[in-house]
């Protein structure tokens, strides 16, 4: 990707899937106007070059029964790029978290996990996060409503700075 250069075609086909990754490619192709072969040849390279990396439905937890999003904050004993790839790849291993990032600052990594209920959510909690190796300490936050859960990237603030 770094070196990599997107024409406004690349960012018009970036920006159709990331709004509806389900459109035919001759849709596609029509909404950027071009025809569906280079499109689709686009398409690829895009996706080759990582700028596509992947394809997904948008999900909605509670109805699938995840009543419970808790955001946990990691602080870890020891920073060393060693403890932090250690705690990184442990977080993908837990089938409740659902995002990790690591932070600068008081706190090393915020987590977003998911979970049918309260209580298998404490379970996790206590006999896995806080008793993983390295962790320091954990403050939860329950995720009470969600006023704003947009993937992707602002294409418009790209297209405002080209102008």
């Amino acid at each position: 990707m770094a070196g990599a250069r997107l024409d406004d075609i690349d960012r018009r086909i970036l920006k159709e899937l990331q709004a509806d990754g389900r459109m035919t490619n001759v849709e596609l192709a029509r909404r950027v106007g071009i025809s569906a072969p280079p499109c689709l040849r686009r398409v690829r390279t895009l996706e080759e070059q990582g700028f596509i990396r992947g394809y997904h439905a948008d999900v909605d937890p509670r109805s699938l029964g995840f009543e419970v999003q808790v955001f946990a904050m990691v602080r870890l004993h020891s920073q060393s790029e060693r403890d932090l790839t250690a705690f990184e790849r442990r977080a993908r291993e837990w089938a409740l978290v659902r995002e990790c990032h690591m932070l600068n600052g008081e706190i090393d990594f915020i987590l977003k996990c998911v979970a049918p209920d309260l209580s298998t959510f404490q379970r996790f909690l206590t006999d896995q996060l806080t008793a993983a190796e390295n962790v320091a300490s954990v403050k939860t936050s329950l995720v009470i409503r969600c006023a704003k859960d947009e993937p992707g990237v602002p294409f418009e603030l790209i297209e405002r700075v080209r102008a």
